[in-house]
């Protein structure tokens, strides 16, 4: 079975495959303190019913990059196929500096890639809400990157004196009659109007309409605010495009020696 691992910078999401089909999906906090042992010790409990026999890993903490390689080398016997843009990306990475973009990206955009036509815009509710765009051409060219949801909701309270800390939940009111439904629309809504604002703009630059495929935690929530709607909602994207990568990085490379 197939072990994909997506390190972001809150959780670490942990997707298991059987061939095509995803079994088991896990999430662990992005814990810097923890050690390689702790790491270990998860890893052997998750996946005690399991044979792991490949991994790949997609990270953006790269304090956690070598602990993480080492665990699952221990505990699964396996070496780890590392995403970079330097490995076979399955699509041409057509930004001013490719070293630049964050393994995330580049697994949402080969999963969008091999799932969707093009051209395509991926909008993933993370840490940050990043949009990542791929053209008719199949080229990954670029994206947004803007603050996430959680992360205004912190941002509002650490440097304000009077805004409470509020939780993610539904807007019911554009304007809010108390200071919560007021932020709770600033956020919700307001990362709604930042999508239909953003996909119109990237779309007028592209020339044409472009499949909008929605991925992350918030996706769901978000699109309930949204006038041009999601035409797929697919919240284990970045695991499937990491799955996809390593088929062509490992699989068909073996299919090749064989042959």
């Amino acid at each position: 079975m197939l072990l994909t691992t997506d390190i972001g910078n809150t959780n670490i999401t942990l997707g298991l495959f059987d061939n095509d089909a995803l079994v088991e999906e896990f999430r662990l906090a992005s814990d810097k303190d923890l050690s390689l042992e702790e790491y270990e010790v998860l890893l052997k409990s998750l996946f005690k019913d399991y044979k792991v026999t490949g991994c790949i890993i997609g990270s953006v903490v790269e304090e956690l990059n070598d602990k993480f390689t080492s665990a699952v080398k221990n505990v699964f016997g396996v070496e780890p196929v590392f995403l970079t843009n330097k490995i076979n990306t399955g699509v041409k990475i057509k930004t001013d500096f490719p070293d630049e973009v964050g393994a995330d990206r580049i697994a949402n955009a080969a999963g969008a890639y091999i799932l969707y036509n093009k051209p395509a815009i991926v909008v993933d509710f993370g840490t940050a809400t990043s949009f990542d765009i791929i053209n008719s051409q199949g080229e990954f060219i670029g994206g947004i990157i803007a603050p996430g949801i959680n992360l205004q909701m912190k941002v509002l309270n650490k440097f304000t004196s009077k805004l409470p800390r509020t939780d993610v939940a539904i807007s019911t009111n554009a304007i809010g009659h108390n200071t919560t439904d007021a932020i709770l629309s600033g956020v919700i809504r307001g990362t709604a109007c930042m999508i239909d604002g953003l996909v119109a703009q990237c779309e007028k630059e592209l020339g044409e309409k472009a499949v909008l495929i929605a991925t992350g935690g918030y996706s769901g929530l978000i699109a309930n605010y949204l006038v041009r709607p999601f035409d797929f909602i697919n919240p284990t994207l970045t695991l499937e495009g990491l799955r996809h990568l390593y088929n062509l990085n490992v699989i068909s490379e073996l299919q090749k020696t064989a042959h």
